[in-house]
């Protein structure tokens, strides 16, 4: 039985990613703040990853353990994540700065690590980053969501170097997606974020990626037996 714990579930991406992998027969935990429609074969759980406490009294309430029981593949899929606070260094909200980092960074690294300790024993166990291509490269505006998504590229080289058993890590920039995260960089204004027309011209010229395209990628991506071979890896080149 292939087991997948998929955070950001409910909306976007992440819903495209739930429906993609319990088509190919997945058994599928996910989490968020707010539920998806009811779906064979998805489990949910509504919990903000922001919430440091929440997340820790959760782990500790044995869920996640008695979900991965009997697992044969396990996959842990860290997706949740926000481009916000959007500005200059210096006109940011201080707590939006902290929430940006606990849900984008603090939250799969905290996962990822209840992950591993849960499936001693699975043969095959995998974990996939949401990235972006914005890890890779420096943006005005983008200084907080450039740090966070860095750090979940450079978490994956250091868990690959690591050699965990039976282990296999990626993580994966998902191109430019119609999600309401991109409906939220073209509200921003130029002088928050400068390469803002970019952006909504992506959108007027039919250029942005649909959801359920990019899923069904990431899909056929992660259950190949080659996952974990691109350490740092973008849905573009395969």
């Amino acid at each position: 039985m292939k087991k997948v714990v998929l955070t950001g579930h409910s909306k976007g991406l992440g819903k495209a990613l739930a429906s993609a992998l319990v088509a190919e027969g997945c058994e599928v935990l996910g989490i968020s703040r707010s539920r998806a429609d009811e779906e064979q074969g998805l489990q949910q759980v509504t919990l903000d990853l922001s919430d440091m406490d929440a997340l820790r009294q959760w782990l500790e309430s044995r869920v996640l353990r008695s979900f991965l029981e009997g697992a044969e593949q396990a996959i842990l899929i860290n997706n949740s994540g926000v481009v916000s606070p959007v500005g200059a260094l210096g006109t940011l909200a201080n707590e939006d700065i902290v929430r940006s980092i606990e849900l984008n960074v603090a939250a799969p690294l905290v996962l990822s690590n209840a992950f591993v300790e849960q499936t001693a024993g699975v043969p095959d166990r995998r974990i996939l980053h949401i990235s972006s291509g914005a890890g890779r490269r420096g943006m005005a505006g983008w200084s907080v969501y450039c740090a966070t998504k860095a750090a979940l590229d450079n978490h994956a080289r250091a868990v690959h170097e690591d050699g965990v058993q039976g282990l296999s890590i990626s993580s994966l920039a998902p191109g430019i997606v119609d999600t309401g995260m991109q409906a939220d960089i073209r509200s921003c204004n130029a002088e928050q974020f400068p390469q803002v027309d970019d952006f909504r011209n992506l959108k007027e010229g039919g250029d942005l990626a649909s959801p359920d395209e990019t899923a069904a990628k990431i899909t056929r991506i992660l259950l190949s037996p080659g996952f974990g071979d691109s350490v740092i890896a973008d849905v573009r080149n395969f």
